[in-house]
């Protein structure tokens, strides 16, 4: 298994964590991400999932189902790019925002970092565990410091927040993307 795979399995482990810890009543509740619900954060990463997933035939991503069962819905759009990154649609050529590039390295790019933010932003809107992978975090910010003027933009990342004298790898991400440790 390659470093995007393996990163990917943590990540995707983090947020199906996470996922698996939202109380029965938290649905409805605000997130960091203050246009989004719980429900509209978790539709968001199994979205960008299925459309990665789908970038591989040139196919329409299925819409979510926010009334359904999310979990389910999770596990198999991570289950797909997991075993995508498992054969040789790996090295398929994909295209979108990054210009083409292999199906792993979108993974190891975009969906990897997505996916960690957005398990801090569950943590956070559901009082769980907020630790991330640290693994994950160096390489999300690796990726993401080159982009970050792009990244500001309505739908996007926030304006950067200072972090804390002394903050961890960690906070200094989170601070990048515009969230508060």
């Amino acid at each position: 298994m390659g470093e995007v795979a393996e990163r990917y399995g943590r990540v995707a482990d983090g947020f199906t964590a996470r996922l698996d810890g939202v109380p029965a009543g938290a649905w409805s509740d605000p997130t960091p991400c203050t246009d989004w619900t719980v429900t509209d954060l978790v539709g968001h990463v199994i979205g960008v999932h299925r459309r990665i997933v789908a970038s591989l035939d040139d196919t329409e991503a299925a819409e979510v189902d926010p009334a359904g069962d999310l979990g389910r819905q999770w596990r198999e759009a991570s289950g797909a790019v997991r075993a995508a990154l498992g054969d040789e649609r790996a090295e398929a050529t994909t295209s979108g925002m990054f210009g083409e590039q292999s199906f792993e390295s979108l993974v190891g790019r975009l969906l990897c970092s997505d996916t960690l933010l957005h398990t801090w932003d569950l943590a956070r809107a559901t009082d769980q565990d907020e630790h991330l992978d640290p693994a994950a975090v160096r390489a999300a910010r690796e990726m993401l410091d080159p982009l970050d003027e792009a990244l500001r933009r309505p739908g996007g990342f926030a304006p950067k927040l200072e972090p804390p004298a002394g903050a961890d790898e960690q906070a200094e991400l989170l601070g990048f993307s515009g969230r508060a440790a």
